[in-house]
């Protein structure tokens, strides 16, 4: 223990238990924690996206590997270790919209409570010992932290490894001859495992770890080992087995594309109808009170930098991106890391006036405060395309709390019954497509059925295993994901192909004597016939469906950065000339 805590520890045996400040810095934590708990619970819910991870979760479990589709070896799932997290938790045999729902708000609680805690730790030679939790109101406070606690999706994953992260480095940092750095080390490079993006928090941690504790270059090097290991393991993994540099989501969604003019709209989506400049420029006050009553030194300047620069960086990935259609969701990630330093803060004549702010600001925020299309039909906001996701998918479910998906299958707008029911009724292998109010069907040479859908999370859970579901936006769909981009309004469906690629790639289709083919033009069926036996797109395909033999392994390896850059028109018919 340092000698500031020493004297503290000291300081408070003297005391009775309640006018010692750390029994109510404890209090007030765990008063945060609950507080959190409690109102994320009240917003409980599974996202269609959420219900994307499932499909995969369940193929996983069923023997057929981290893929969506059995048979096809496409990475759906951004977040490598979340899919893990909830596969465990199915073996344990709990209901898997249940364990990621729950797994999810368990872990955005903890990572709550040790953002807290590193914060507290920071702060601990300038205060009198008690500690507020200000920063962590904002989490509280905020509609996208509680929707997003649960979800479905790696939201409370991150949370909980960027409050961890903080936690373990500023005790390296400031306690380092009772904490050992490989650990450390460690939980920093799963960064990429949580979340591809998540590499730039993991580089500026790892860089304030070393500039707070420099011990040498063999030191650096063992570290950077500890912490490249599993990340570069699994990333050869991917590369062999999927045959890709990302994710597939990421080609879906044209990661490396910039949509700054969208990126800005999508910030000011989340920080205009919360005044978020309001508490953060307090905040930000706060820690610079504080700061100035302190000795400066490498460690401390490390500490702060490190959340800081990647708040920042991450928050400008997302905004050059173009955001996302989910109110506040990408951005919760920077936003939180930034808040570290002050997710609690000593009270102090200082301080006071700044957690008075903040209190009254998260009052105010709490009672009042909600983004303008809250109301509007499905809570979406047709001018910019985002939409506030737990209130789109509540309307359409007419659930309060879509969970499972049996709440799923009760909603008129998805109508899944009637889509198993046309599956069920197929006379063989064959294209489900949803056109003109009516599910039709499209002969196939293929082994197997394949559903076209838009809306791919609840029809992926209900489908069987045997069924293939691809989407025109390309996020489980190979096809869809190395097209061009053709919408760039709405962040997340920068893609869009029409059904007509999955009819011609089937092989077979009936025409009749005007060139219609059960609703679509037969020229567009037969170019994307054409389009799919072009040598690159071929190659594609073959390297996410030809039985996964070692070759095939070297080959997919050897090939991802190449394939990764694989493009070609949307239009089947500019497709189909190969070019």
């Amino acid at each position: 223990m340092s000698t500031t805590g020493l004297l503290e520890a000291e300081s408070d045996v003297t005391r009775a238990w309640y006018r010692r400040p750390r029994v109510w810095t404890w209090i007030l934590f765990g008063l945060a924690a609950v507080v959190f708990a409690e109102l994320a619970w009240r917003r409980r819910w599974m996202s269609d996206d959420g219900l994307i991870v499932l499909r995969t979760v369940r193929n996983l479990l069923e023997g057929d590997g981290p893929v969506f589709n059995a048979g096809e070896r496409v990475e759906a799932n951004t977040s490598t270790l979340w899919t893990f997290i909830v596969a465990g938790l199915g073996l344990l045999g709990i209901k898997l919209e249940w364990a990621a729902v729950l797994s999810g708000l368990v872990l955005a609680v903890a990572g709550l409570w040790f953002a807290m805690d590193g914060a507290r730790r920071f702060h601990r030679p300038t205060g009198s010992g008690l500690a507020v939790p200000a920063g962590a109101l904002l989490v509280c406070v905020l509609p996208p932290f509680r929707d997003f606690a649960t979800s479905g999706l790696e939201t409370g994953l991150i949370t909980f490894w960027l409050g961890l992260t903080w936690w373990l480095v500023v005790r390296l940092a400031l306690d380092g001859d009772t904490v050992r750095a490989w650990p450390v080390a460690l939980v920093i490079g799963l960064g990429p495992l949580v979340r591809p993006d998540l590499a730039l928090f993991s580089a500026l941690a790892f860089i304030g770890m070393m500039v707070a504790g420099w011990r040498g270059w063999k030191h650096l090097l063992g570290l950077l080992a500890v912490a490249g290991a599993l990340p570069v393991a699994y990333q050869i993994f991917r590369m062999g087995y999927y045959g890709l540099l990302t994710p597939n989501t990421a080609l879906a969604k044209e990661a490396s594309s910039a949509h700054w003019g969208r990126g800005w709209r999508y910030l000011a989506d989340l920080v205009s109808p919360y005044y978020l400049w309001v508490p953060v420029l307090l905040l930000a006050a706060g820690l610079v009170l504080l700061l100035r009553r302190v000795p400066r030194n490498r460690a401390l300047w490390a500490l702060i930098a490190f959340p800081l620069l990647s708040g920042l960086a991450l928050a400008l990935y997302v905004i050059r991106l173009g955001g996302d259609f989910m109110h506040g969701r990408m951005l919760l990630p920077a936003l939180f890391a930034a808040l570290l330093p002050v997710m609690a803060l000593p009270f102090t004549r200082w301080t006071a006036v700044v957690l008075a702010g903040v209190g009254v600001w998260g009052v105010v925020a709490l009672g009042w405060l909600r983004v303008p299309y809250e109301d509007a039909p499905k809570a979406y906001n047709k001018a910019s395309g985002i939409a506030d996701e737990r209130g789109y998918w509540s309307a359409v479910t007419r659930h309060e709390h879509p969970v499972t998906i049996e709440d799923y299958m009760r909603s008129p707008d998805l109508d899944l019954p009637v889509a198993m029911a046309a599956v069920r009724n197929l006379p063989g292998p064959s294209v489900l497509v949803y056109r003109a109010g009516a599910w039709r069907q499209y002969a196939s040479d293929k082994p197997y059925s394949t559903v076209f859908s838009g809306s791919i999370g609840a029809f992926g859970l209900v489908m069987p295993r045997d069924v293939r579901v691809h989407d025109g936006y390309g996020l489980v769909n190979s096809i869809a994901s190395h097209t061009t981009l053709v919408f760039a309004s709405r962040s997340g469906h920068e893609k869009d192909i029409s059904p007509t690629w999955a009819i011609g790639e089937a092989g077979r289709t009936e025409v009749d004597a005007t060139g219609d083919a059960n609703g679509f033009a037969a020229e567009d069926i037969l170019a994307a016939r054409k389009a799919v036996q072009c040598p690159e797109v071929r190659e594609m395909l073959d390297s996410v469906r030809a039985p996964l033999t070692a070759g095939r392994f070297w080959d997919n390896l050897t090939g991802a950065v190449g394939r990764n850059s694989l493009r070609y028109p949307a239009d089947p018919r500019q497709a189909a000339d190969c070019g």
